[in-house]
C-alpha cells in the first residue's frame, strides 16, 4: 500500500475528539489490531490547519502512542503521520478516500508565526 509522509512542522493541529477503541467490525464490536504487533488501535479525531486551509480528520495510532496530557481543543502532535489512499467496492458502489496513522499522538504546542514581511 502507498504510503504518503505528512509535513507536520507548520501545521497546527488540534484534538477534536478524545482517543477511543478503532472497531474493525461494527456488528461484532471487534477492536482493530495492528497486523505486525497486534497492539489495540486508536483512533483520534484533529482538525489539521496549515496555510490557511484546515481539515477535519480522523487519525490511527497504537494504543501505547496515545499520551496523558491530552486536552479537547488544546495543540496536538502527530509524529510519524502519513495518508494511505484506498479504495474498496462496498454494496456494489466503489468507494475511496485517505487514512491517516500516526506512530503516537502527543500533547503538542502551536508553531510560531512566520512574519510574512520578513
Amino acid at each position: 500500500m502507498r504510503s504518503i509522509r505528512v509535513e507536520t512542522s507548520t501545521a497546527t493541529i488540534l484534538l477534536t475528539e478524545a482517543p477511543e477503541p478503532k472497531v474493525r467490525d461494527r456488528q461484532t464490536g471487534e477492536i482493530a489490531k495492528d497486523a505486525v504487533s497486534g497492539e489495540a488501535l486508536m483512533k483520534v479525531g484533529v482538525v489539521f490547519i496549515d496555510e490557511g486551509e484546515s481539515s477535519l480528520i480522523h487519525v490511527t495510532v497504537p494504543e501505547s502512542g496515545v499520551t496523558d496530557g491530552l486536552a479537547l481543543g488544546a495543540p496536538v502532535s502527530l509524529p510519524g503521520l502519513v495518508a494511505r489512499p484506498w479504495e474498496s467496492v462496498f454494496n456494489g458502489q466503489q468507494r475511496h478516500g485517505i487514512a491517516f496513522r500516526a506512530a503516537a499522538v502527543t500533547a503538542g504546542a502551536v508553531p510560531a508565526m512566520v512574519d510574512a514581511g520578513a
